[in-house]
């Protein structure tokens, strides 16, 4: 069963209020009755259009409310690649374990892919109570088809009520899949994550509305409560070096034919280290009018050893590729050092930066917002500043 939108012609009056609240051109008036087009959405503009009339009725499809005492515990998705965990699993624990401490519940790892024994014991010694582990050679780094049935199967046996991922390209993907198949509701990029005293729900927080506020949603009706955790939002949790907990092999959950077979992962070659991880940012905006002006920038990162950043205004001009975007729609840092140069500081580029340690503004517009945030600014053009900066560290 789907949604479904109908027109009840008796009460249809061909008053033409429903053509003009769709936003999608999807209601038409053939012989003054309201038809309703494939370019429907079930947005609900006409019904709330046609109160007076209630001639237009939406049936929208449903999930029956889970049995939320048979769930409990939180679990946590152990990405990994070539052997090694993702650098937001610690985090991902980290939030796990201040939940964790709110609810008195077990905190687990869910871990599969091919030969990830060594990951398992790794994951004990951040301190998680237990690893639900799923390893066999059939599944491979990248094939999200069959992760996605394994992780299902397994939370569907354990049924933790929190279910927590990583905000990254592989989590991005594979826990909406996860979602969908367990009939629960996901929460993408949280930047806070708590729980309600009164209801014992997860109160999941991330901005909106382009970072102009921050919405915070419950799960009230289903589980596992899911989300997934923006990189660098959250403190990582400290490896303990006690394996305390325990491994649960689940050789026991079928691992299914993939659909599709991934023939190659090509890693972006760059001279400057991965944004997310980098302790010193140089970064780049509209400012810099050109692509070929990135060099300058570049010089500056390699000679302090920082990687290369960039606004959104930037990679949208097509100057530099969308690895290095920074902000809401890009990646969230924190280094040490960020030196943001002819960089206005919208929200969008602030909320992805602003938890910096340090940041250094060079703008030639003493008005212009990433002032507000900057610990350091220089009022100057940017291509007199940064080629003095390099000069002076080359001494």
């Amino acid at each position: 069963m789907s949604s479904s939108i109908k027109v009840i012609l008796d009460k249809c009056i061909g008053c033409g209020l429903c053509v003009r609240a769709c936003p999608f051109a999807a209601v038409t008036l053939v012989d003054k009755k309201a038809v309703i087009n494939e370019n429907c959405t079930f947005c609900g503009a006409c019904v709330d259009a046609c109160k007076k009339y209630q001639a237009i009725v939406i049936t929208r499809l449903t999930f029956e409310a889970h049995d939320l005492s048979a769930y409990k515990g939180i679990a946590v998705f152990a990405e990994h690649r070539n052997g090694k965990l993702a650098s937001v699993v610690p985090e991902i624990i980290g939030a796990g374990m201040s939940l964790k401490a709110s609810l008195n519940v077990p905190l687990t790892a869910v871990l599969v892919g091919a030969n990830v024994k060594p990951i398992a014991g790794e994951l004990l010694e951040y301190g998680v109570d237990e690893v639900w582990m799923r390893d066999d050679q059939a599944i491979g780094d990248f094939a999200e088809d069959v992760q996605t049935d394994v992780v299902y199967r397994i939370l569907r046996e354990k049924k933790p009520e929190i279910f927590l991922g990583g905000g990254t390209i592989m989590g991005r993907s594979l826990l909406p899949r996860v979602a969908s198949r367990t009939r629960t509701g996901l929460t993408a990029d949280c930047t806070e994550l708590e729980i309600d005293p009164d209801t014992r729900f997860l109160k999941q927080t991330r901005p909106a509305f382009g970072g102009n506020i921050m919405a915070t949603i419950l799960c009230q009706n289903h589980r596992p409560q899911m989300a997934t955790v923006r990189h660098k939002v959250m403190k990582a949790a400290p490896k303990t070096g006690n394996k305390g907990g325990k491994i649960v092999d689940m050789n026991h959950i079928p691992v299914p034919e993939p659909g599709y077979e991934v023939l190659e992962f090509v890693e972006e070659k760059s001279d400057t280290v991965n944004i997310v991880e980098a302790d010193f940012i140089v970064s780049g905006g509209r400012g810099v009018k050109d692509p070929k002006n990135f060099a300058l920038l570049q010089e500056l990162a390699r000679e302090i050893g920082a990687a290369l950043g960039a606004s959104r205004a930037a990679v949208d001009s097509g100057w530099i590729p969308y690895s290095h975007q920074v902000g809401q729609t890009g990646k969230t840092v924190n280094p040490k050092i960020y030196i943001a140069c002819g960089i206005s500081g919208a929200i969008q580029h602030l909320a992805g930066m602003k938890s910096s340690d340090i940041i250094i503004a060079i703008n030639s517009d003493r008005t212009a917002p990433i002032f507000d945030v900057a610990h350091f600014g220089i009022v100057g053009d940017l291509f007199e500043v940064v080629p003095e900066i390099i000069k002076r560290i080359k001494g």
